[in-house]
């Protein structure tokens, strides 16, 4: 999709369509005509894409980092720490989104979203220049702050800037924004990592900083900024430090998974006593026993994330040094899953698809976890090595109609006023999740002798000490058991009368 700005509407043009409270408690925009009736029409059209702009950027630093950060783990000796690199960034974008939600709902999402992308610019940064892992693993972490700004401040964007008849669309906008990168961004990184070093595919992604910037303020200031209508939000101190303690929390956890000797049991159980009691208080009543409605909806995000990305993340490692491909070759595998995911958002985005939601959300967990569950055949010499491409997409397609559906949902059951605070809770349970299975199935990797897998000229596994397949299968069991739950729970998104 073009990430090119057309021209903005005026000032009054644009007020025209502010959002406004119905009897229903629901933000809706004002129905328009003609061209200005789709997220593309003149009335959407810049906001429209400014934020593809935003998502298209997160999509690639995603697939991109993703692509080079087996070799960037073994250069800095830090592949025992793999999953920690990743639960690095989820855990403090736990804090993230809780402040952006807080900060939307007080003042708009304006600031926590410009505020999102600088510091996510400067964890790439931070990353790129590390020479050791605690380095590189504190620039993803800065990195996930500005992450968790960002995202909650685009589904804010869209409750207060699109009618309800049109969320669905953009939301499928979304999805089809990581096609290209999903595509490109693999090769990319993969010959950078190859031919200038993984340190290149960090430091030039701040460089794409600039131009989602640009594009995203002018139409954001007219169409989403300012407080919420209604009387806003104070900012609730409680909720801000609910968030510091699961971050906290989460943190020991993780660190308690990499470190496995008896004495981890005490930041284990600190983390636990921190992170639970917070999460009940973050996220809305009754989302662990699954209560119909909203609750239901956060906990399905949460699931269905947690699986998958759980499973995505070790799909590059997993190929370079139990099967020897290039990491230009094993970040391919993941490439077609873009497209895939866009077209499962796209069929949830039919209009004949509303009222099915719920079914929806089963049949995408059923295809999930036929996914994540075929993916470690490849372990076996003797299956080719695009069967775990052809899963990844399969897994993909399902997760396209899973997150766009849980996000429509989401909005739909959400009054203005908490717009924010509820996009925050979606957000924190898909963060908690990946960083409790990344933690879990961290520690079972690296028991199981995961730790000792190298990569040798940039993607030949060393023999002998790659051959630790049973490290995986520690990996990709558990996430599949994770998706079936979801494909269970999903009759219970329907709320309750």
């Amino acid at each position: 999709m073009s990430t090119l700005d057309d021209e903005v509407e005026d000032l009054g043009k644009a007020a025209s369509t502010a959002p406004v409270l119905t009897p229903a408690g629901t933000t809706e925009a004002p129905e328009v005509d003609g061209a200005d009736g789709g997220v593309l029409g003149r009335t959407h059209r810049a906001l429209t894409l400014g934020i593809v702009t935003v998502v298209l950027l997160i999509a690639f630093e995603a697939t991109a980092v993703g692509t080079a950060m087996p070799v960037a783990a073994d250069r800095l000796d830090g592949v025992a720490l793999y999953a920690f690199a990743f639960s690095a960034f989820f855990t403090t974008s736990l804090l993230g989104m809780v402040t952006s939600g807080q900060w939307c709902d007080r003042s708009g999402p304006l600031a926590p979203l410009t505020c999102g992308i600088g510091a996510f610019a400067v964890g790439l940064l931070l990353s790129g220049t590390a020479t050791a892992m605690w380095a590189f693993v504190l620039g993803r972490a800065v990195q996930g702050i500005g992450g968790g700004l960002v995202i909650v401040a685009l589904y804010v964007t869209v409750s207060r800037a699109y009618p309800e008849r049109l969320r669905p669309t953009v939301m499928a906008a979304f999805a089809a924004s990581w096609v290209i990168p999903s595509v490109v961004g693999p090769l990319i990184a993969g010959t950078v990592t190859e031919q200038f070093g993984w340190r290149w595919v960090f430091l030039g992604i701040p460089a794409l900083v600039v131009l989602p910037i640009a594009v995203m303020l002018p139409p954001l200031r007219r169409a989403a900024s300012g407080p919420p209508p209604g009387e806003p939000r104070p900012m609730d101190r409680r909720l801000l430090r609910l968030a510091v303690a699961v971050s906290l929390g989460a943190g020991l956890l993780q660190y308690a998974g990499q470190d496995l000797r008896w004495v981890s049991l005490v930041p284990a159980v600190a983390g636990a006593a921190l992170m639970v009691p917070a999460a009940l208080g973050l996220l809305p009543r009754g989302t662990f026993r699954a209560a119909r409605g909203l609750p239901t909806v956060v906990l399905m995000r949460g699931i269905a994330a947690g699986a998958f990305v759980v499973a995505e993340s070790f799909v590059p490692l997993m190929l370079v040094t139990q099967r020897g491909l290039s990491v230009t070759l094993a970040g391919l595998a993941l490439a077609a899953g873009g497209a895939t995911w866009a077209l499962g958002s796209y069929v949830q985005s039919r209009p004949v698809m509303d009222g099915h939601r719920e079914t929806l959300v089963r049949i995408g967990m059923v295809v999930v976890t036929a996914g994540i569950s075929a993916i470690p055949l490849v372990l076996v010499e003797a299956v080719p090595v695009w069967v775990a491409a052809v899963a990844q997409a399969t897994g993909c397609f399902g997760m396209g109609m899973v997150i766009s559906s849980t996000s429509v949902l989401l909005l739909k059951l959400s009054r203005p006023e908490e717009a924010g605070a509820n996009s925050a809770a979606l957000q924190l349970s898909d963060g908690l999740s990946n960083v409790v299975l990344l933690a879990g199935c961290g520690a079972a990797f690296a028991a199981l002798g995961g730790g000792a897998v190298s990569v040798v000229g940039h993607g030949v596994g060393e023999a002998g000490a790659a051959s630790h397949p049973t490290a995986f299968l520690a990996v990709y069991l558990p996430a599949a058991a994770v998706a079936l739950v979801g494909a269970l729970v999903a009759g219970r998104l329907r709320p309750g009368k």
